[in-house]
């Protein structure tokens, strides 16, 4: 087993670095930061199918079918709307200022403090996020190349310069391209397990559809107020969820404006949208397929543990293979492209660095970037691998209250003129992520009400007020 997986991965890589050489020849910062602007849409939105499934998602959507069933759709529909507010607003003001780095519309707007803050805190959530997702590839790498004989750190060093040679030279540009792939063999995987479990349970498509049919666990809609899955819960806070993680975010955005116009990215977005809506309808298929297998055969694995341990122990090589691809090239895909944006953010943003051409030292300072943030992302994981569970449960969490005060200050921008105190902006923007982060605590002990996503959105407002009571007084909210 150890040897098809290291065989796999060794091939897998291979292809990965066969594209990072075609494509990194003759470039410099525009083809790091920006692709040249000349990337074709259709790649863009294909290939940002493998970006927004991690490695994460790969595993747990089939396994917290049994708890949750199939309402994370509620949660996908919302992402749709949010992703068609990302085109039809957002996408058109990005390509009109010709920005690099998305943050420079604060810049513009706020100043040169107000800018570094809100990249300071994207930086700080994909550290976690990229830093979590890869802890879960290199736990599967360790498990089913190297085993007990090499330590963590070993195996999370060689995952990471994995992606530090692929990568370093093109940037965006190697990433749209082997974001296409990895989302080719992430999907492969996908198909290929449902046609084995399917083969292994005897089902045809209409014992699938059957299945669907009279099985509790492949309801979609909620609508009891008081449960965790609410429908009207989930699918705003999808709508949230998008619009910052994505609309927000320098790290999906970056793909999209490698797009030569605005038009074309929004054509990637619309489409990306509607594609997303199938794969993850085959993820929760694939997992309530899994549980019933499971089912049939005494295994009483659940969550996160369900699809590794039917991968690599009861269905056999050639599922374990691509269960391998799969989970690798969705790691890849949301890690490689985080480490890029995260490099593009402090070399624009903090560096004053030029997006578009850049002299030798900048391309130096630009490499020291990148592997500063390989390093931190090193250190990171590596602390994880010494640490419990509900620990990196806790960063993961954390890393999305990071994303209040960047859609508070947002707001600002976008449906404000006032001008705030950009000497003020870096201290203020800490307060609303501590005070949303005690009153979970409260009321989780007192109230016994668990905030869920809901909790970006108060985040949010919260530091749209408290960035709003530093305007000047001769300063009107739009209306």
């Amino acid at each position: 087993m150890a040897l098809v997986v290291s065989a796999t991965i060794i091939i897998y890589f291979g292809i990965l670095l066969l594209v990072s050489r075609q494509t990194s020849r003759n470039t410099g910062n525009d083809a790091f930061f920006i692709g040249e602007r000349r990337t074709p849409w259709y790649m863009v939105a294909f290939g940002m199918i493998g970006a927004a499934l991690s490695g994460v998602t790969f595993v747990s959507v089939p396994g917290m079918v049994a708890v949750d069933k199939f309402t994370y759709l509620q949660m996908v529909f919302g992402n749709m709307l949010g992703y068609w507010i990302i085109a039809g607003f957002l996408v058109p003001l990005y390509y009109k200022t010709g920005l690099v780095s998305i943050y420079g519309l604060i810049k513009n707007r706020f100043g040169e403090k107000s800018c570094r803050a809100t990249s300071f805190f994207f930086i700080l959530s994909k550290l976690a996020g990229a830093s979590f997702r890869l802890f879960l590839v290199i736990l599967v790498v360790k498990i089913g190349v190297f085993g007990d004989s090499v330590p963590f750190f070993v195996a999370a060093a060689v995952v990471l310069a994995m992606i530090y040679f692929y990568t370093r030279k093109a940037g965006i540009k190697t990433i749209v391209r082997t974001d296409m792939l990895q989302t080719t063999f992430m999907l492969l995987s996908l198909v290929v397990t449902v046609v084995v479990v399917c083969a292994r349970l005897g089902y045809s498509v209409e014992d699938v559809f059957n299945t669907l049919k009279m099985d509790d666990r492949a309801k979609v809609f909620d609508f009891d107020v008081s449960s965790s899955t609410f429908f009207v819960k989930h699918f705003i806070s999808g709508i949230f969820m998008a619009v910052v993680m994505n609309g927000l975010d320098q790290d999906m955005m970056q793909k999209n404006l490698s797009c030569k116009t605005a038009r074309d990215s929004q054509k990637n977005i619309f489409w990306f949208s509607i594609i997303q809506v199938p794969v993850v309808v085959l993820f929760l298929v694939l997992g309530l397929l899994l549980y019933v297998y499971a089912s049939s055969i005494g295994v009483t694995a659940c969550g996160d543990s369900l699809f590794p341990e039917l991968a690599f122990k009861h269905l056999g090589i050639p599922v374990a293979a691509v269960f391998v691809v799969g989970i690798v090239a969705a790691a890849f895909s949301s890690a490689d492209s985080a480490l890029t944006a995260m490099t593009t953010s402090i070399c624009v943003d903090f560096l004053s660095m030029d997006g578009k051409t850049g002299t030798s030292d900048d391309r130096k300072k630009r490499t020291i970037v990148h592997l500063s943030l390989m390093t931190a992302v090193f250190a990171i994981v590596t602390a994880f691998s010494c640490s419990d569970d509900s620990v990196v449960n806790l960063v993961f969490k954390t890393a999305g209250y990071t994303y209040g005060p960047i859609l508070g200050i947002f707001a600002l921008v976008l449906f404000t003129k006032v001008k705030i105190n950009d000497n003020a902006v870096p201290y203020l923007m800490f307060f609303p992520p501590i005070v949303c982060f005690v009153l979970a605590q409260i009321s989780e002990r007192y109230w016994h009400y668990k905030f869920g996503f809901e909790m970006l959105i108060i985040n949010g407002l919260l530091t749209f007020v408290i960035l709003l009571l530093t305007k000047s007084k001769e300063n009107d909210i739009v209306k």
